[in-house]
């Protein structure tokens, strides 16, 4: 009994292993200009972030280990590989390909500048990271955008210019300054103190979930009438339905 209980433990941080694993693999993906496939790694990352904790809570598998491997493996996946994402971009807006080589002795001091500028990415999401990790409120909602939900963002760019026909997002993404100001716009959001819902549920019912049911049905009709548009969108709905939550709870 005690054997398989010592199992069960280790469960939950190999899912967040695979999560890590996805992660790493997201990050060598975009590295190598290949980004549907990145992206597609980083959605699968969330998979694991969402299993990994639903099967702690299930198990009763909770551990101080688990908590900061969690961490350490959202900052890979959800941090430093949508920065390589946003890198990519850059390099095509810099250097002419999402793949080109990084040669400093080839670029100027500010091409540099305007390529490092993608690790704001994951400066701003290990702050977000470690102050998820010792703030208290955040026991059941969020302050500041989750570092997932910043990750699908970057994610749904490269599905979005792949499976859409979206001529200007695409020249959007051809613009180092647009890029630019997307880095720090989302990198400021994930440390803003604005409190955010969070769509873990503890019933399914109506009167508790409104919030979230409403966030869903909402995406859902999005998605309807905008396509594969919504999906970079899903990260401001989830911030606009969150102040309006905001708003009716200090009523």
């Amino acid at each position: 009994m005690s054997e398989a209980k010592g199992i069960i433990k280790h469960i939950p941080n190999s899912i967040t292993c695979l999560n890590l694993l996805s992660g790493c693999t997201a990050s060598l993906m975009a590295m190598e200009g290949y980004l549907v496939n990145a992206a597609f790694l980083i959605l699968l990352a969330a998979v694991f972030d969402f299993f990994d904790g639903l099967a702690a809570r299930v198990l009763k598998a909770y551990s101080p280990m688990g908590k900061e491997l969690d961490s350490l493996a959202d900052m890979v996946s959800f941090g430093f590989a949508p920065g390589v994402i946003a890198l990519a971009y850059l390099k095509n807006a810099v250097l002419g390909s999402p793949s080109a080589d990084f040669v400093p002795a080839e670029l100027s001091y500010p091409q540099i500048a305007l390529l490092l500028s993608a690790f704001i990415i994951p400066i701003f999401s290990a702050l977000r990271l470690a102050k998820f990790n010792i703030d208290t409120r955040q026991t059941s909602s969020f302050i500041g955008v989750p570092t997932p939900a910043n990750a699908m963002f970057w994610a749904s760019l490269p599905l979005v210019l792949f499976y859409g026909n979206y001529p200007l997002i695409e020249e959007w993404l051809s613009n180092e300054f647009v890029i630019i100001g997307a880095i720090l716009i989302t990198s400021f959001l994930l440390v803003t103190e604005i409190p955010m819902f969070a769509l873990k549920v503890k019933s399914l019912a109506w009167k508790e979930n409104k919030i979230r049911y409403l966030f869903l049905i909402a995406l859902l009709v999005l998605s309807i009438l905008l396509k594969w548009l919504v999906i970079p969108m899903i990260l401001f709905v989830y911030i606009i339905f969150s102040l309006i939550n905001n708003l009716i709870s200090k009523k």
